[in-house]
């Protein structure tokens, strides 16, 4: 089957601005991230086994958006470091068997890239129709779209002096590149083939769904009514020829270069498109575990559905927390942990894991004087807290954001020989996820369970896994059938390798578990 490593593998999102500041400027940079790579993958079940990276926007940029305002697609920002310091970076993960994927940002430019530039100073600039542009409509903004950023309001700003309003749905510092003007296609393609070359293994793709917008510019329906009519300015069919242009510069690359795009589509039956024929997006982010609430029902549900709506060809994927949402733990407690990352590790699927998740890291409440960002997602990009030192060994000068009260203890150092630790879970995890290709690879089958208990099979031909997590408060007991078994993970660490007469196992409150017959 093609696509093994990112089939196979465990991904990890970094924030660069977050995971390790390298000078003390108490900022995040690549060569920070350089020094950490061991945590991720050093080779040993001290480490994470982690087999590929998501680095979220290094580029240069006015940071009006910590990094998705981008000026130059084809350098670094120097609050980050150089190019030949990302060089040094990809050189290092790939000696650690660890791929490294980059965030494109095709969507947007910054207001100071040089095609935005030449682009408002005049009407007639050749760059001019690098982006969305259009006369005022009595008076006003073309059309009722609105940005995504609810404060920013309308998504479109008058330029005064050519007199007319550009497109941009997110910051006006953002503004809107025409995907339906083909140089702007091309000159994607290059910034593509830039990072590629360099040896790079993908991209995350930001706003996958969000390239193209309706050529007349209609207004959006006021109300929407079970979904239709449907925005005119997101998930347009014409998007998927984009994918499939971008399927064929990864395909033209050894080593199977892959992308994941963010998909901002609620709907799964659309959702799924995005894989195509196999020939659009490898993998296709389902955030629906973001919005679940903690119940068994509900996660199965979102499971279930997905896998009866892929195609043969394609691959599921599962994330928990990201730099725009409130972290897991925050949302359900550290007792849930444990289960939450029980079930992620061992569905069937690719697993994103949020830089600090495995150390259980919380949203982190940020005094007025300290919000840098607009939309309010300081709280979830915090510093990663690595020891108990004053800035939680993250920097030696002053962080850029607030860090959590209680670092001190919710920290690698003090988690990593504690086995009771969520961090040594997770690292048990990976590691027996890597020795397994039932997990890797296999089938998934839902088991029945009590009211509350998630429970599913993992098969390949010649081995099979059970898994069974409990969300609620109260032992629940589970039959996997007959036969013995033994547990081969469990949140309590000292279950592992329990014998189980029978198949039976009787689940303690909030316990994850993970059973092998025979």
């Amino acid at each position: 089957m093609r696509g093994e490593w990112w089939r196979e593998g465990v991904f990890y999102q970094i924030y660069p601005r977050s995971f390790q500041d390298s000078n003390g400027d108490g900022v995040g940079d690549l060569a920070g991230i350089t020094t950490r790579l061991d945590h991720l993958n050093d080779g040993t079940a001290r480490s994470l086994g982690i087999d590929a990276i998501w680095l979220s926007p290094f580029y240069r940029s006015p940071m009006a958006d910590f990094g998705y305002d981008v000026s130059d697609y084809c350098d670094v920002d120097p609050s980050f470091g150089n190019l030949a310091e990302f060089d040094r970076l990809l050189t290092e993960a790939h000696r650690r068997g660890i791929r490294v994927i980059v965030d494109l940002v095709p969507g947007h430019t910054s207001d100071r890239h040089p095609w935005f530039l030449a682009a408002r100073s005049s009407r007639a600039d050749p760059k001019r129709d690098f982006y969305v542009w259009a006369d005022p409509r009595r008076g006003g903004p073309p059309n009722n779209w609105r940005a995504v950023f609810k404060r920013v309001g309308s998504a479109w700003t008058l330029d005064e002096k050519t007199e007319q309003y550009y497109l941009h749905h997110f910051l006006p510092e953002q503004p809107d590149l025409n995907w339906r003007n083909d140089k702007v296609r091309a000159a994607i393609d290059d910034v593509m083939r830039f990072w590629l070359d360099r040896g790079v293994d993908g991209f995350r793709i930001d706003v996958a769904s969000g390239l193209i917008r309706d050529e007349r510019l209609r207004d959006n329906a006021r109300f929407q009514i079970l979904g239709r009519p449907r925005p005119r300015n997101w998930d347009l069919d014409e998007v998927h020829e984009i994918h499939r242009r971008w399927r064929k510069v990864l395909d033209s690359y050894a080593g199977e270069r892959m992308a994941v795009g963010e998909i901002g589509v609620r709907n799964l039956r659309r959702h799924v498109r995005y894989y195509g024929d196999d020939d659009e997006l490898q993998l296709s982010f389902n955030f629906h575990f973001l919005e679940q609430p903690w119940a068994a029902e509900r996660f199965r549900g979102v499971v279930e559905e997905w896998e009866r709506l892929l195609p043969s060809h394609s691959w599921p994927d599962y994330t928990l927390s990201n730099h725009d949402r409130s972290r897991a733990v925050s949302r359900y407690g550290l007792e849930r942990a444990g289960v939450a990352a029980v079930m992620l590790l061992t569905l069937r699927g690719t697993p994103f894991i949020y830089y600090g998740e495995e150390i259980g890291m919380t949203d982190v409440p940020i005094p007025a004087a300290r919000i840098v960002d607009i939309d309010g997602r300081d709280p979830e990009r915090t510093p990663m807290q690595w020891d108990a030192s004053p800035n939680a060994g993250f920097t030696t000068g002053d962080p850029w954001l607030p860090l959590a009260a209680d670092h001190a203890k919710r920290n690698v150092a003090a988690q990593r020989d504690d086995p009771a630790s969520i961090f040594s879970l997770y690292r048990r995890l990976g590691w027996l996820r890597r020795s397994s290709r039932a997990l890797r690879r296999g089938s998934y089958r839902t088991i029945p369970a009590p009211a509350g208990v998630f429970a599913f099979a993992r098969e390949t031909d010649d081995e099979r896994v059970l898994v069974a997590l409990n969300f609620t408060k109260a032992p629940q007991l589970v039959s996997f059938g007959s036969g013995d078994a033994k547990v081969a993970l469990s949140t309590d660490h000292a279950r592992d390798a329990e014998p189980l007469a029978l198949a039976r196992v009787e689940l303690r409150p909030d316990e994850g578990i993970v059973v092998t017959p025979g």
